[in-house]
């Protein structure tokens, strides 16, 4: 884009977000939700992108509805959990929508030869750097617009999450139709419509990603306790 169609398309983010911001606590939850993506839908059409961490489909099916076979997004780094690829898998089937896998130019034996093996252990901000934010960075330069699954009550550095803005770091328009759930609204949309959800959440992971680098958290404990436990990082580094 020229910059030129950057600040246009910039402009258009902002005023969306504070549209749709004007709308909170005046409508009920999941409408204000169809209607952001309705509006993203209509306004992106192809150049628009669902990622999913492939931990429940909430989000896959809401954006399967405002646009039928939409593309969705998954970073496939190569140390995902067997439940997770499941589920991504009947994700695609149940909901008729296209899996973009986006993944790191080195296979996990190639990172292992050149930076030793089990960079994660070592070093989780570059593996995920390598393995998750490179790969998301290429993909999204393709597209005009993405959805992501951002909730604010998941971590203070989420709690004041937009609905609509713009990614000054990928260039791109970012929607994130479900910012103002609760987890009691994710429960009862995920129970009410039987929304697919990774095995692994019933056994005791509400935060699911790469398997060396998840844990279950003790009991009581925030929910993303269990992510890269043992090192100060808690953000993958997608979301700024």
């Amino acid at each position: 884009m020229t910059s030129t169609e950057t600040d246009t398309r910039r402009s258009e983010a902002l005023a969306a977000g504070e549209r749709f911001a004007a709308l909170e606590g005046t409508v009920d939850h999941e409408e204000l939700t169809r209607q952001v993506l309705t509006w993203a839908a209509e306004t992106y059409g192809a150049g628009l992108i669902v990622a999913s961490n492939m931990q429940d489909a909430v989000l896959v099916k809401l954006g399967a509805e405002a646009r039928a076979g939409v593309d969705v997004l998954f970073l496939e780094t190569g140390y995902h959990f067997a439940e997770t690829l499941g589920t991504r898998d009947a994700v695609a089937q149940v909901y008729g929508v296209r899996i973009v896998q986006a993944e790191p130019e080195l296979t996990v034996a190639e990172q292992d030869a050149q930076y030793g093996k089990d960079l994660f252990a070592t070093d989780p901000g570059a593996c995920c750097g390598m393995r998750k934010v490179e790969p998301l960075r290429r993909t999204l330069a393709r597209y005009d617009a993405w959805v992501t699954g951002v909730r604010r009550v998941e971590a203070p550095t989420r709690a004041t999450t937009p609905l609509v803005t713009w990614d000054e770091r990928h260039g791109l328009v970012k929607v994130n139709p479900i910012a103002h759930w609760t987890d009691e609204q994710m429960d009862a949309y995920i129970g009410e419509h039987a929304v697919l959800v990774n095995p692994l959440v019933g056994e005791g992971y509400p935060s699911i990603g790469c398997a060396p680098c998840t844990a279950k958290p003790a009991p009581g404990a925030d929910p993303r306790s269990g992510r890269w436990a043992g090192f100060s990082k808690t953000e993958c580094g997608l979301h700024g």
